[in-house]
């Protein structure tokens, strides 16, 4: 009592008298803040506000009344949390809410105040939400002027989450009795939504206990709202009304009425709305309150029919959309009296209509109706509307099927596949009625195109099947027609027409995925025909793509099948391949045996099919080592591409990842260390291994195997590969005895030195958690390679192998050393000597590294490199450098291989760099520009676009200046910036409209293909800017798109041709 004396004296009423008097009577909104924070402070409570607002509550004029009353709802609504902790031990005797309410008080004799004890602090809280809650109420019959004070005062103690019982419905039930919501203005409806909504959630169950009461008030307030910002409110309160199961009473029609009359909606927000409502948001939200209950379905279902039937496009999308939600909740009583009308409606949709979202729509809702009937419980003298529904669907559409060349044959395939699709009942009924049909169709067509369409149907109704799972195999309903039906894909797979072999293959693929459909002589046959369609000439490349795929899909499936009925036919294929290749027979034989080995990729799938695959490709490449054939690079690189495919392969499964890598990596490392030792008369292959084509395709074979390892696996590995880089170890390789010692990083044979590339692509693509063993000796011949001369091939894989292991290594003293060292060595080659090439190269290297992790040491290696495009002699190579560090790499640095990749990286590159190469192209000389032009281009062509838009209107005018550069890569790059930012940013690039049209035209004369591409796509984005901008120059650029019509290459024609004729349409009536 003590503490609250002492803040009573604390604060001087004079001063809060004074505030007051300035917010009701001086017009002023400052104190209304001040008075709050006061209260909140602990200053003044809020009874001592009550107490100084006294005659301005009870002034005669409805004005002065009214400011009164809206200074207390304000400090309640700032300060309603504390209202009940800081009330309790000390209340006023409610004198002016009294007077206000003509409700009873207390009053001592001694005075207007009284001192409370602490214990009956709980008793004081009530009282004071009673007397405010009961002078709030009686204002409510007050002028109206007054009423919008009044309902911000309810809305604050709407938040008070201790509000009395029975308060919060006699809130309400003073709302729905004395104010006429509708009249009030758009933010004082809102707040009474808000009031509700409130209560709703603090107060459920006494709302309840009104009953229907409380939905017929509520239906009353609602009545005649008009503002969207309003309506959404009003329509989450209608759905929690039924969500939360209050009582609607006989208002269910009522309730109906007053939100269904804003279906469909009808609405375009203003331009530049700050409240950013969205007519999809006002549909969502009104199509969650009419699919939330059944019992709106007699009344909401007769409604959607006629908007389907009308001729808007929007009601139609908007009434199926409320149909399929619908769906969810309605069962085959609410369904039944419509489903005629309903099917009528949406049969007319598919068949008539010339939008494919409206046909989409309307077969989404023809599949949820059918789900709806197909899950309803169904009591055994009860009618089952599914086999009903389902028979008037087969009677409308059935006899199209047999008209492949109708119009309707397709609506009509669609709208039985929509309806079987939604359950397993459905799917047998129609199953068993369509199939029959279509099989006999086939028959009896004979045209190729024709046969395709029923084809196709079929193969419809077969991806349905898989989706429904049967205990018992024989309920299958394809299980009587597996016969017709794998003779009908045979004799497809046997026609001349591709199209028809293509649907063909599709079918067999869902055929085989059918448990059981299939005998052992249908695969052996169903084999037959994919080993014939995968050697197709290349004329035929899309069927034999489409095989392959199909037998990597079924050797999954059956792998005994693939591996008794087609591997002895690859490789006996395989042979005469190599006998092919030794006589150079030919191209044809060559494609035969190309295709061969993407075979034995394609159906590497199953992990038994991989032991035996990969041994005959191993097996494959030695042979190339014996004889005398001569084998090409493209063989071997054919080869190699195989290998890698079913690397990509076994990565899903870890026991053939692991058998993959440790029989694929060493039987490459002994070809490729036996083709790097010295001979006197080095063998084909040899020569062939070595080269920088082949090696490149050994290292992604390496790569891909590696980069799935399980580390404990891996790190198995490790402990073998390096060693024999450096120390010659090679007891773990197949035929290890060598003519000499394997020694890449010793000076000597440089052919050992290209291998280092093998090397980078194991190491760079292991999981970072593996140890690398002899780690620092292996960096610092790494380091020693990479600056060798003489080599680029080796010194660049050296630089990328140690750009990668830094990438990885852990911070700290070590990583340290090894940067220490790198700068060191850059320093010392890059100035003057033999070795500055290779030196840039590593710097390149190792600033990406750093770059991809956000390392420190990034930006002075970057700066480092931005000081070499003024260099005469690595310039070019600088500027080339930044496309590098901007782009994402394959065999090195790559996520897929463990690297540190840190998010937006280009970003952070971007806002680093940027201002200083901008500031050096200012301040270069003249014959160094191009070089920050090229690079700056680079930076920008692989930055997301959403980070360039900002910095357009600073760059644009450099970017326009690179067009003018000689150099064809500086122009490629400028034009792939800028068509892009054509599109997104009108209205800066249209005030360099004349620049743009001049310098696109003249690139469009490029002696570059590439760049006339570029160039005449840049001109057709060019239509994109606002047409009063581009009209005066219409004339000009038609004559100047005429010349590259006639081009040469077809390509940089279509492009003309596409561009040309934008031209034209520009400025015409509905361009």
């Amino acid at each position: 009592m003590a503490a609250v004396a002492a803040l009573e004296a604390a604060a001087p009423p004079g001063a809060l008298w004074g505030l007051v008097q300035d917010f009701v009577m001086g017009q002023q909104e400052g104190p209304a803040a001040q008075v709050a924070a006061d209260v909140k402070s602990g200053s003044y409570t809020v009874l001592q506000v009550v107490e100084a607002l006294g005659s301005s509550l009870e002034n005669p004029e409805p004005r002065t009344r009214a400011r009164g009353i809206q200074l207390l709802s304000q400090v309640l609504l700032q300060c309603h949390s504390l209202l009940l902790e800081k009330e309790g031990t000390s209340i006023a005797s409610g004198g002016v809410l009294d007077c206000c309410t003509k409700a009873p008080c207390v009053r001592t004799q001694m005075g207007s105040r009284t001192k409370v004890p602490i214990w009956d602090a709980s008793a004081c809280r009530w009282k004071i939400m009673v007397h405010l809650v009961l002078f709030y109420e009686n204002r409510l019959k007050d002028h109206h002027l007054v009423i919008p004070s009044v309902l911000q005062g309810l809305r604050a103690l709407s938040l008070c989450m201790t509000l009395p019982s029975g308060l919060a419905v006699s809130v309400l039930k003073a709302i729905f009795q004395e104010v006429h919501v509708q009249s009030l203005p758009q933010v004082d409806r809102h707040t009474v939504y808000t009031i509700i909504t409130n209560f709703m959630q603090i107060r459920e169950e006494e709302l309840k206990g009104l009953g229907a009461d409380f939905t017929f008030g509520f239906i009353q307030v609602m009545d005649g709202e008009k503002d969207p910002r309003n309506l959404l409110v009003a329509f989450r309160i209608v759905h929690d009304l039924i969500s939360r199961d209050y009582s609607l009473g006989p208002f269910v029609e009522e309730l109906f009425e007053v939100t269904s009359c804003y279906f469909p909606v009808d609405f375009t927000p203003p331009p530049n709305d700050p409240h950013g409502i969205q007519r999809e948001d006002l549909i969502l939200s009104l199509r969650a309150v009419l699919a939330s209950t059944s019992r709106f379905a007699e009344f909401l279902l007769p409604l959607l029919i006629e908007k389907v039937d009308s001729e808007i496009l929007s009601a139609k999308l908007d009434s199926l959309q409320t149909l399929n939600a619908c769906c969810a909740v309605y069962g085959q009583k609410e369904l039944k009296d419509f489903l005629p009308s309903l099917w009528a409606s949406i049969r007319r949709e598919v068949f008539q209509t010339a939008s494919e979202r409206v046909e989409a729509e309307g077969l989404a809702a023809l599949h949820s109706l059918t789900a709806c009937l197909s899950r309803s419980v169904l009591r055994a003298d009860a009618e089952d509307l599914l086999d009903s529904f389902l028979s008037n669907i087969l009677q409308d559409c059935r006899h199209h099927l047999c008209e492949p060349d109708m119009k309707l044959v397709w609506p009509s395939a669609k709208l039985l596949q929509a309806a079987a699709g939604a359950s397993a009942r459905a799917c047998d009924h129609i199953t068993s009625n369509t199939l029959p049909l279509l099989l006999e169709q086939f028959h009896k067509h004979n045209q190729s195109n024709q046969r395709r369409t029923i084809l196709e149907m079929i193969l419809g109704f077969l991806k349905l099947q898989q989706k429904w799972s049967y205990e018992d195999k024989d309920e299958r309903p394809l299980n009587a027609l597996k016969d017709q039906l794998c003779s009908l894909v045979f004799l497809a797979l046997s026609e001349p027409s591709t199209q028809l072999q293509l649907v063909g293959i599709r079918t067999l693929t869902v055929l085989g995925a059918q448990p059981g459909l299939l005998s052992s002589e249908d695969l052996e046959l169903a084999v037959g025909h994919l080993y014939r369609l995968s050697f197709l000439e290349e004329d035929f490349q899309s069927c034999r793509a489409a095989a392959l795929e199909a037998s990597g899909t079924l050797a999954t499936l059956y792998p005994v099948a693939f591996s008794s009925h087609l591997l002895p036919k690859l490789a006996e294929e395989l042979c005469t391949g190599e006998s092919d290749v030794a006589q150079q027979d030919g191209p044809t034989k060559c494609c035969r045996h190309l295709h061969c080995l993407q075979a034995l990729s394609a159906i590497s799938t199953h992990p038994s099919l991989v032991r035996e695959t990969l041994p005959l490709l191993l097996q494959h490449l030695g042979q190339m080592n014996k004889g005398n054939m001569v084998a090409g690079s493209n063989e071997v690189i054919a080869i190699c591409q195989s290998l890698q495919q079913v690397a990509e392969k076994c990565q899903q499964d870890p026991e053939s990842c692991w058998y993959f890598h440790q029989t694929a990596i060493p039987c490459l490392l002994a070809l490729a260390v036996q083709a790097s030792m010295p001979e006197n008369e080095p063998s084909v292959l040899s020569k062939v291994l070595l080269e920088d084509e082949v090696l490149v395709a050994m290292v992604s074979v390496i790569g891909t195997a590696t980069t799935h390892l399980n580390p404990e696996l891996a790190a198995q590995s490790v402990t073998c590969i390096v060693p024999l880089f450096l120390d010659g170890n090679t007891s773990f390789l197949p035929e290890n005895s060598f003519p000499s010692k394997f020694q890449p990083f010793q000076d000597g044979c440089p052919e050992q030195r290209r291998l280092v590339a093998l090397l980078m692509a194991f190491v760079c693509s292991l999981p970072r958690e593996v140890e690398i063993p002899q780690l620092n000796q292996l960096m610092r011949e790494l380091l020693e390679l990479s600056c060798c001369p003489g080599c680029p091939f080796s010194s660049t894989a050296a630089a990328k192998c140690f750009a990668g292991l830094l990438n990885k290594h852990p911070a700290g003293q070590q990583l340290d050393e090894f940067l220490q060292l790198a700068v060191d060595t850059v320093e010392a080659s890059l100035g003057s000597g033999p070795s500055r090439k290779e030196a840039f190269t590593l710097l390149l290297w190792v600033t990406k590294a750093l770059v991809l992790r956000y390392h420190p040491l990034s930006s002075c290696l970057t700066t480092r490199l931005m000081g070499l495009l003024s260099d005469p002699e690595l310039g070019p190579a600088a500027a080339d450098g930044f496309s590098l560090l901007m782009s994402d790499c394959t065999d090195v640095l790559t996520r897929a291989g463990h690297a540190e990749v840190r998010i937006m990286f280009r970003q952070r590159f971007f806002t680093d760099n940027v201002p200083a190469l901008v500031q050096g192209f200012h301040a270069a000389i003249q014959d160094v520009k191009p070089n920050y032009l090229k690079g700056l281009s680079h930076v920008l062509n692989r930055l997301p676009k959403p980070v360039l838009l900002p910095e357009l209107p600073t760059l644009l005018s450099l970017l326009l200046e690179a067009l003018s550069c000689p150099d064809c890569v500086v122009q490629l790059s400028t034009l792939s910036c800028l068509q892009p930012l054509l599109l997104e940013a009108p209205q800066v690039m249209s005030l360099h409209v004349d620049t743009l049209v001049t310098k696109f035209l003249d690139l469009s004369s490029s002696p570059s293909m590439a760049v006339r591409i570029a160039a005449l796509q840049c001109m057709h984005a060019l239509t994109r800017l606002p047409t009063s901008v581009l009209l005066p120059y219409k004339p000009q650029v038609i004559r100047a798109l005429a010349k590259p019509l006639d081009d040469k290459k077809r390509l940089v024609r279509k492009e003309a041709v596409a561009a040309r004729g934008e031209w034209f349409l520009l400025g015409s009536p509905g361009s």
